[in-house]
């Protein structure tokens, strides 16, 4: 593997597009470290110190922002809006018949919906900045801390819309990042940030948790982490590259002299065929009633049972909402991202069937049939992935954003493996030897 990278920067254009990508990924990193106006730093800071351990409902944004969420950046909000946007997008493509004529147009439509995910990303972004700042505002996002009030001084109308523009067009400017790296450089641009935010947590994570051991001065908490760590990863690799594979062969025709088909092929199903797009959603969905009662004044019998039962990812009620969730959501993405009935009508549009399968209705029924066997153990899977950092909450000390489980481990996984893919291809199109053998 070693050898692999040597020879990738030994290739002159790919060697320019890593270092296009590293130069771009260190921008972004500085990014997340310039605070926004009107924002006093020192009171930032001293709330993160006093919060270490316990991110509240913001750890999800803050995780996916690299940390630059509480420090109020402007970088703060991320490439959340856009994620969001895609995923709203995806999920309208669906039911508006409009958007699902663009899909099928091919490129031009895709650059079309494209499009709107960005006009959709500045939207979010203005209302997700409009919240933080009226959060930070009120010293809601830092409840422990006693000089959260502090956090923004001047407190006017004027101060209140530059912090807003301000992150809107971080949000803006990230989003150009992102489609910089795929333009020029490796991978997915947005995938790339994602995985670069969440990696940079990974040592502070780490080292509070071996700042918070007492076996041999912490160290032995550390390692047993680390050694987890790894097993998790391998453990993850191995499902995400599971995949049942529906054979499918295609029939000869003659067209004048020339026979064109009779070739074989496959359909790929993967176990984890929604990826982490349930675990954000079951997330953000248990998250809204803890965030209305966060904001709700009083103490209602509501709030408290919200706050003890909702808001505490270790409370049974949490757990078990959770768990279930995600295996909805699994199962409701899976329907709505692969439609068997189009892929039937496809392969019988080019003579293609599935050996022992009549073409037409009966292969849309075998292709759901195997879909949903598969997605019970994927959806399961990511359930139990996604418990991880509650069971290391109870068992090491550590915060709900666990480095080495939930929705961290997957995209570090999954993009980690797409990029990896994606530089081997193109050492094999210059007859080197790629990464996996």
């Amino acid at each position: 593997m070693l050898t692999a990278f040597a020879r990738a920067f030994k290739t002159p254009d790919l060697r320019k597009k890593l270092l296009f990508t590293l130069g771009i990924i260190v921008i972004y990193r500085i990014g997340t470290h310039i605070p926004i106006p009107g924002v006093d730093y020192r009171a930032v800071q001293v709330c993160i110190d006093q919060a270490s351990t316990n991110t509240g409902l913001f750890g999800l944004v803050n995780m996916f922002s690299g940390g630059a969420l509480l420090q109020i950046t402007i970088f703060a909000l991320g490439i959340m809006p856009y994620i969001t946007a895609s995923i709203i997008l995806q999920l309208l493509t669906v039911v508006i018949p409009r958007l699902e004529a663009l899909k099928k147009e091919g490129q031009a439509g895709t650059a079309k919906i494209t499009q709107y995910t960005r006009y959709l990303t500045v939207a979010l972004a203005i209302l997700q900045g409009t919240g933080l700042v009226a959060t930070a505002r009120s010293g809601a996002l830092f409840q422990q801390c006693q000089v959260a009030n502090q956090i923004v001084p001047d407190q006017s109308i004027f101060t209140t819309v530059v912090m807003v523009i301000t992150m809107t067009a971080g949000t803006a400017c990230v989003m150009w990042l992102g489609e910089l790296i795929t333009d020029r450089g490796i991978g997915n641009g947005m995938s790339i940030l994602m995985f670069i935010s969440i990696a940079a947590t990974f040592p502070s994570a780490l080292w509070a948790i071996k700042e918070s051991g007492s076996l041999a001065d912490g160290w032995i908490e550390f390692g047993t982490v680390v050694a987890v760590g790894l097993v998790m990863i391998g453990l993850v690799v191995f499902v995400e590259q599971a995949q049942r594979r529906i054979p499918v062969q295609y029939a000869k025709r003659m067209i004048g002299r020339r026979s064109y088909g009779g070739t074989s092929t496959y359909i790929p199903l993967k176990v984890n065929q929604a990826g982490i797009i349930p675990v954000i959603f079951a997330s953000s969905l248990l998250y809204i009633p803890a965030l209305i009662a966060q904001f709700s004044g009083g103490t209602s019998d509501w709030k408290a049972w919200v706050e003890r039962n909702l808001a505490q990812t270790d409370a049974p009620t949490h757990i078990v909402l959770y768990f279930f969730l995600i295996i909805f959501f699994a199962f409701f993405y899976v329907a709505i991202s692969f439609n068997p009935e189009e892929v039937a009508d496809n392969m019988k549009k080019y003579g293609g069937f599935i050996p022992g399968i009549r073409a037409g209705r009966p292969t849309a029924e075998y292709l759901s049939y195997v879909l949903n066997r598969i997605t019970w153990p994927g959806s399961l899977y990511l359930g139990l992935i996604a418990l991880v950092p509650t069971m290391a909450l109870a068992g090491f000390g550590a915060n709900q954003n666990f480095p080495f489980g939930g929705t961290s481990i997957l995209i570090i996984v999954g993009v980690g493996l797409e990029t990896v893919k994606q530089i081997e291809s193109q050492l094999q199109q210059r007859n080197y030897e790629g990464f996996l053998r």
